[in-house]
């Protein structure tokens, strides 16, 4: 594994030994199958408007490549791939990858997966470039940000999603999650959680303006959704200027 500028060693080998249950619905993973639903929505909202896409369009994303950074096994990789896009996939994890290369096979998708650095990877650009609840784990957010921005072809469409840095975040995402197992312990560092500002800033020196950002809350009748309440987390869209 390439450790680049980005890659936090721990980090990628925390979510490596994860890699197995990446895919059980019930398991280790199960807060990121109630949550890629709801990502879904916002990406494809992203598309349609981003492209001027029919929405009744199922392959929305047919002739266009796409980038998944912090991939894990593939949840939103074979998502994208139905939506007609050229996937590649890139982990930290080569755990994660192998995972995620047969789950692919296993579902007869076409999806390029690799580990490393997103920084040191020669992949050339894409057309939409992903990476979901990834930044607050990544060593050097601005150059991480920045290697996304250089991965991104003329005209094309990033999403992003990250926890907020808030006084609730650190009570229900870090306290409260870990303390009912929604989510394995130390997977989350309230200190690297980055606001909806700062990361705009982010985006704005790698030469990219946000184009629609929302918040996914939590409630007990609704379940994870899109909110306007980002003080849990927030998912947003950015183009190049």
């Amino acid at each position: 594994m390439d450790n680049g500028v980005t890659i936090r060693p721990e980090e990628a080998a925390h979510f490596g030994k994860l890699a197995s249950e990446w895919w059980n619905p019930k398991g280790s993973s199960a807060m990121l199958h109630k949550l890629n639903p709801v990502r879904l929505r916002f990406i494809r909202e992203a598309v349609d408007m981003h492209w001027a896409c029919d929405i009744d369009n199922v392959r929305p994303l047919a002739g266009k490549s796409a980038l998944d950074v912090g991939c894990g096994a593939g949840l939103l990789c074979e998502p994208l791939a139905r939506l007609g896009a050229a996937v590649t996939g890139v982990d930290a994890a080569p755990e994660n990858v192998q995972a995620a290369a047969a789950h692919a096979e296993g579902a007869g998708l076409d999806i390029r997966y690799m580990a490393g650095d997103i920084a040191s990877l020669d992949i050339g650009t894409f057309d939409l470039v992903t990476s979901m609840e990834v930044l607050e784990h990544v060593a050097d957010k601005a150059a991480f940000i920045a290697a996304l921005a250089g991965k991104l072809a003329p005209g094309g469409l990033m999403v992003l999603s990250t926890p907020n840095r808030t006084a609730a975040s650190r009570l229900l995402l870090v306290g409260a999650a870990e303390a009912v197992g929604a989510v394995p312990k130390g997977t989350h560092h309230w200190d690297d959680f980055v606001t909806p500002e700062e990361l705009g800033d982010l985006l704005s020196a790698a030469g990219l303006t946000v184009t629609s950002r929302t918040g996914i809350g939590f409630s007990p009748a609704k379940g994870l959704h899109l909110s306007d309440d980002e003080s849990l987390n927030y998912i947003l869209s950015a183009r190049r200027d």
